[in-house]
């Protein structure tokens, strides 16, 4: 019996099962079943009308990059990483892309949401930056400093031991955190890191095989899977749900499987152990897209870009919200706090990523091209997540998201 649960565990750590259960969830919304939302499917085309706006603005050729945290380096036309590495003396290809898996993994484990008033004063330019894009320069300006090193003569590396070793008031100063400049979630923050470095630590064989236990040995790992040189973008998902699965906070398990960013939601039915439960792997999945461009700098060829879904996040989320293509049944539920595991935002998030599908399918209809030339990962750049901010700006002045979300920094 507990191999079986084991093997319902382990199902629910890849895209495939956030994208098939995530439509399930739609189709229980477009019969009118939900619990929370309706879906007006009529309103979407002014959602696609939006994205398409600002996608054409940024992007008038259509030479959209991959959604990736790769994009927030850049600042000011600068791209800031690019220039740092480039400076740098690699011993290889591989040692560069050790170093990127390990800024992406960290930047983007402290990526959810910051909160509405902090901001980070960048160095370079004295300009003050919030969110998404001020968490990225500070971890940056963090990782340049060697603040993750073992060795003063490696600064851009992050080893397991100090990984293991930092503290929140590390964050705070490196994050530039005071009683005038909050950030939400340090602890949960904080403690992913020091996971991250204890599952280095503890699984040698997957991160210690080339150099000291890091992170950056996934890429090792990965490598090692690949077939003639390609490895499957949902591949890369799957093996850091299997690696890291540890490093998130203890929420639901199944057959001994940390299920990570998964939840219960009580209109998704099915016959095994793995009834009622919703996988999402938000950050995971961010993650994944962010390691693609060093793995294809690397010389290796990432296959089905598409496997990945969109992203269980609250500018996406928001997009659909605010456009009238989700409604809520209670429009009270507007001005509560809700939890990240209630029934309401997990079908929020849920049927997110199944209308970022609809969304896609539309757009490239209406540009004319296939999901090869236009994958998914385009279009969340191009793309919904910037009108999702576009519409929450046009419509509450801190720019806030529709629906308020208890964070407790680990989720979104």
């Amino acid at each position: 019996m507990k191999a079986d649960a084991t093997a319902d565990g382990l199902s629910l750590l890849s895209a495939e099962a956030v994208r098939s259960r995530a439509h399930r969830i739609l189709e229980i919304g477009l019969n009118d079943q939900l619990l929370h939302f309706r879906v007006d499917l009529g309103r979407l085309d002014e959602a696609v009308d939006l994205v398409l706006a600002i996608t054409r603005k940024a992007y008038p050729t259509f030479d959209v990059p991959f959604h990736s945290r790769w994009r927030h380096f850049v600042v000011g036309g600068v791209d800031r990483w690019a220039a740092l590495a480039e400076a740098t003396n690699w011993r290889d290809g591989n040692e560069r892309a050790r170093a990127e898996f390990e800024l992406a993994m960290i930047s983007v484990l402290l990526d959810a949401g910051a909160g509405p008033s902090w901001r980070y004063r960048d160095g370079v330019t004295g300009a003050r930056i919030g969110r998404s894009e001020g968490l990225a320069l500070a971890s940056l300006d963090m990782f340049a400093r060697g603040i993750f090193s073992a060795d003063a003569d490696e600064p851009l590396r992050a080893d397991a031991a100090v990984l293991q070793r930092l503290t929140v008031a590390d964050l705070q100063a490196g994050f530039q955190v005071a009683d005038d400049n909050p950030l939400i979630g340090l602890e949960g923050r904080i403690s992913l890191l020091r996971r991250l470095g204890e599952v280095a630590s503890a699984s040698l064989q997957t991160f210690a095989r080339d150099d000291a236990a890091r992170p950056g040995g996934l890429f090792d790992h990965l490598t090692g899977m690949t077939e003639q040189g390609v490895l499957g973008a949902s591949t890369i998902l799957s093996e850091l749900l299997r690696q890291l699965g540890p490093i998130w906070p203890s929420r639901i398990t199944l057959g001994g499987i940390p299920l990570g960013d998964c939840w219960r939601h009580p209109a998704l039915k099915t016959e095994d152990a793995t009834t009622e439960l919703v996988p999402l792997h938000k950050l995971s999945q961010w993650l994944s897209y962010s390691l693609i461009e060093p793995m294809q700098r690397a010389g290796l060829q990432i296959a089905d870009v598409d496997g990945l879904t969109g992203l269980a996040e609250y500018r996406n989320g928001g997009l659909f919200v605010d456009a009238g293509v989700l409604v809520l049944r209670d429009p009270i539920d507007a001005q509560r706090e809700h939890d990240v595991a209630s029934p309401l935002v997990v079908e929020w998030r849920a049927l997110t990523v199944a209308l970022l599908d609809r969304l896609a399918d539309l757009l490239r209809q209406r540009v004319g091209l296939d999901a090869v030339s236009l994958p998914l990962a385009k279009i969340l750049e191009g793309g919904t997540w910037a009108a999702g901010r576009a519409m929450a700006f046009a419509r509450r002045p801190d720019g806030s998201p529709p629906l308020k979300v208890a964070s407790d920094g680990t989720v979104f």
